[in-house]
């Protein structure tokens, strides 16, 4: 019999209190015996080294519970920034959301980036208030937050007494409901509508099942009230999961599914976790990867919760697998075939620094090699390069905490001590004017490839475009997609040593020869000349900029545009509400780096502070800074020719 299976994933600003109360959730269901606490480094969920040293999550994990004949798989996220690619990619498999938000500290920047994204990609949400008993809690004013930064067809399913401290009481809605409870509810359907108005009681049973229905449609976003620390309000978020998120109810039986995550086990391998949207997957099946149109065997089936695993001969609709044995496999893959609703991919933090990473004791580097190509797989926004003449290994990253992250799993996970160079940031380059560039390839021989291109800068954000206006009498077909091939490799570094982007190129004129040429000269002739070409023109520098949106009392105002004005930022005229201002804008990523810690001592810790990729613009030569070709640039011809022929060792 098919199961009631439901996926939900939990997230929350950092400290806001999302494992305590992930933990909790495990307990009050008996799925875990003993309490775990974050700061003594026991919670179920967070079970790496360093996890467990420093009481934040850095990985996402899965646990597994039954209540009341539903099986509820949690996928607990990292709080922090610099980990967002494990909460983006969970963000593809769920059924429905938790946004946990501490009621001192109220909605803070990255509790806003995670509920845009729910919104974005329209999935149904609830509201956890944690920490209800904490000293400084605030419910009507973070009600108020909520309304004026989410959304205000929120509902309150409980009222409480005594807040801050730790005799606070809570009282049910449901059960004896305020006049703006009941008036929010009907608000949504016409008949219990002119019931209320007419006077006549609206029963529980109707109300339950209006909250049920405009949750699940997106219509209402109910919001409880509860402490983590003292378990209360936790039975209330198990039923609130079974009757407020959706199931899915997808009856096709052909296979569809997911892989959102990869970790590394010392014993089991390379682990693919998986959501099953519809099918089933059998131990020792092959499988159908759509996405590389590639198959691969199940070595072993697992079912994950925290750190343990357990054998499974067969897995269905709706359930979380762990796969053993795909070798090939890579985050986002699709299984079979796509689920008929999925999610598009969204970006929540985008890296915007580079960072050379080197061994501490030489004999590492093949281990440190080893290492950071599985964490890449794990991460695929760390983006390895690995240059192997120079026995360089770049990573990038979304920020410096990242960094001692890696550190440590480097050094508690895979025995290698590494050390990272000071980070820089990632820049780009595109054309300064239009031009052309030529290129004759045909010595020594055999080789023939004559090129002529056009290289002209394009609008900012535009990318790379390309066309070619020769035919094929002028260079056979096969020659042509060589060249276009070939674009985006002959564009990764430019004469400055970062990728370059925002121009259009255009092939006008071509030579082959029916005896010499082979589709590899046109390989090798490209990058020389776009290369070429661009040393011609010049090109000019791009930096990363961010948005932000920061939010504080009216005191720091002054203080803080100068310090914006000063990092070369743009500010949008302040509003201004009650004794508090909001202001937004945009922040070029060199200067900003730090402006999060001196936004807080700015502000004596009252501003909040949220920020996303904004996008790169021109800036001067003399705020980039130019690195080197990495590995043989183009430019140098002889070692070039010989390097890509493999005659230069």
């Amino acid at each position: 019999m098919q199961k009631n299976i439901i996926n939900i994933g939990i997230f929350a600003h950092v400290d806001a209190g999302k494992t305590s109360t992930t933990e909790n959730l495990l307990f009050k269901a008996g799925k875990i015996r003993t309490l775990g606490n974050v700061d003594q480094g026991t919670t179920h969920n967070d079970f790496l080294a360093i996890e467990k040293e420093r009481g934040i999550s850095v990985k996402s994990s899965i646990s597994t519970l039954e209540w009341k004949d539903y099986t509820i798989n949690i996928i607990d996220t990292p709080g922090h920034t610099d980990f967002a690619f494990d909460v983006e990619k969970s963000l593809s498999v769920i059924d429905g959301a938790i946004l946990v938000v501490s009621a001192v500290e109220g909605i803070q920047g990255h509790t806003e980036t995670i509920w845009n994204a729910l919104k974005k990609l329209d999935i149904p949400t609830f509201i956890f208030i944690n920490k209800i008993d904490r000293i400084g809690a605030d419910i009507d004013a973070l009600l108020q937050q909520i309304e004026k930064t989410f959304t205000s067809n929120y509902i309150s399913l409980q009222k409480i007494e005594n807040e801050g401290l730790d005799a606070v009481a809570i009282f049910d809605e449901l059960e004896n409901p305020s006049t703006e409870f009941l008036e929010k509810i009907v608000s949504f359907n016409d008949d219990l509508m002119e019931q209320y108005f007419d006077g006549n009681t609206i029963s529980k049973e109707n109300l339950e099942e209006e909250l049920k229905t405009n949750t699940r449609n997106k219509n209402l976003l109910p919001i409880l009230l509860g402490s983590a620390k003292l378990q209360m309000g936790i039975e209330n978020i198990l039923d609130a999961v079974i009757q407020y998120l959706p199931l899915n109810k997808e009856k096709n039986e052909a296979l569809s599914a997911q892989i959102f995550k990869i970790s590394h086990h010392k014993d089991l391998g390379k682990i693919c976790f998986a959501r099953i949207f519809s099918g089933s997957i059998k131990n020792r099946s092959v499988l159908k990867n759509i996405s590389q149109n590639i198959e691969e065997k199940v070595g072993q089936l697992k079912i994950n919760s925290g750190a343990k695993f357990e054998n499974s001969q067969e897995a269905f609709t709706n359930e979380i697998v762990a796969i053993c044995g795909f070798e090939q496999a890579k985050i986002g893959d699709y299984l079979g075939s796509k689920p008929l609703h999925h999610q598009e991919n969204i970006e929540l933090n985008k890296p915007l620094l580079t960072v050379q990473v080197k061994p501490k004791e030489e004999k590492d580097f093949p281990k440190l090699v080893a290492a950071l190509t599985k964490l890449s797989s794990e991460d695929t926004t760390l983006d390895l390069e690995w240059l192997k003449e120079e026995k360089e290994l770049h990573i990038k990253i979304l920020g410096k905490m990242q960094i001692e992250i890696l550190q440590n799993i480097l050094e508690k996970e895979y025995y290698v001590e590494a050390v990272f160079e000071d980070p820089t940031v990632i820049y780009k380059e595109t054309p300064s004017k239009a031009g052309f560039s030529f290129v004759r390839y045909w010595m020594p021989k055999p080789c023939w490839a004559i090129l002529k291109f056009h290289i002209e800068p394009a609008e900012t954000g535009s990318g790379v475009t390309y066309e070619s206006k020769i035919g094929v009498n002028d260079v056979l077909q096969k020659y042509q997609n060589e060249v276009e091939k070939t674009i985006p490799f002959a564009l990764k570094q430019g004469i400055k040593g970062w990728e370059v982007t925002d121009l259009k190129i255009t092939l006008v004129e071509g030579e082959d020869h029916n005896v010499h040429s082979r589709a590899g000269d046109f390989t090798i002739a490209t990058p020389m000349g776009i290369m070429e070409g661009l040393k011609e023109i010049g090109t000019t520098f791009l930096e990363p900029y961010i948005s932000y949106k920061i939010t504080a009392p009216e005191e720091f105002l002054g203080s803080i545009t100068s310090e914006i004005v000063q990092m070369r930022g743009t500010l949008e005229s302040p509003e201004i509400e009650g004794e508090k201002f909001t202001l937004t804008g945009t922040l070029p990523v060199a200067t900003s780096l730090d402006f999060p810690i001196k936004l807080s001592s700015l502000s004596k810790g009252k501003a909040i502070f949220s920020s996303q990729f904004h996008g790169y613009q021109k800036c001067e030569d003399k705020l980039g800074i130019e690195q080197e070709y990495r590995g043989i640039s183009p430019l140098d011809t002889a070692k070039y020719i010989l390097k890509a022929r493999k005659a230069l060792q």
